[in-house]
């Protein structure tokens, strides 16, 4: 059975993530915490879009890559030392995912196009960058938000969830209040979007 370049460029993105030294505790199973962060990535797009195409597939999946080899705490603290992280991070996760797609078969235009969608360049106006943010502020709210609140001061918190809603569309909107939170997490989220 031959593989798909889809499938043959799926396998080698879990391969990188399987590499994180980090791991998930998932239902009793420890995990690569950022082959797990891409299922979760693909899982939401799947309940986000119908049919998403191969290259958006390919950026979702991709969108973490290797994020543990970059740390947060090699930057600044504040607002310009986080831009600046997440900017490298998209930039070194763009490139390592186009080098794996065009290795797969796929053509540079289309590994250049996924490696946009990883740097998140046109947001909120390209549908398709618009989905991986999208995933990722779902994945967010799914599973780091109540950890994240209980650390960061309340005021904040309101803050950082409102500018989470205005980067999402409103699909993900409707998909993100279906999700169940701790009653604390519940009340920072509707604090956010009564203000």
């Amino acid at each position: 059975m031959t593989t798909s370049r889809f499938e043959q460029a799926i396998n080698n993105l879990d391969a990188l993530h399987a590499e994180d030294p980090r791991r998930a505790h998932i239902d009793g199973q420890a995990i690569p915490q950022e082959l797990w962060h891409a299922r979760r990535m693909s899982a939401w797009l799947d309940r986000l879009q119908v049919t998403p195409d191969e290259l958006l597939q390919l950026a979702v999946r991709a969108q973490h890559l290797q994020r543990w080899q970059l740390p947060r705490s090699d930057y600044p603290e504040g607002r310009k030392g986080y831009l600046a992280w997440r900017r490298d991070q998209g930039r070194r996760a763009g490139a390592t995912t186009a080098a794996i797609m065009e290795e797969a078969g796929y053509p540079s235009d289309e590994a250049a196009r996924v490696a946009s969608m990883i740097r998140k360049e046109g947001l909120g106006r390209d549908p398709s960058t618009q989905a991986v943010e999208d995933c990722a502020c779902l994945v967010f709210l799914e599973n780091y938000f109540a950890e994240f609140s209980r650390r960061v001061e309340h005021n904040h918190m309101v803050r950082i969830v409102r500018k989470t809603w205005r980067k999402m569309s409103p699909r993900a909107r409707d998909l993100a209040l279906e999700i169940p939170m701790a009653f604390e997490a519940r009340q920072v989220v509707e604090e956010a979007l009564a203000g």
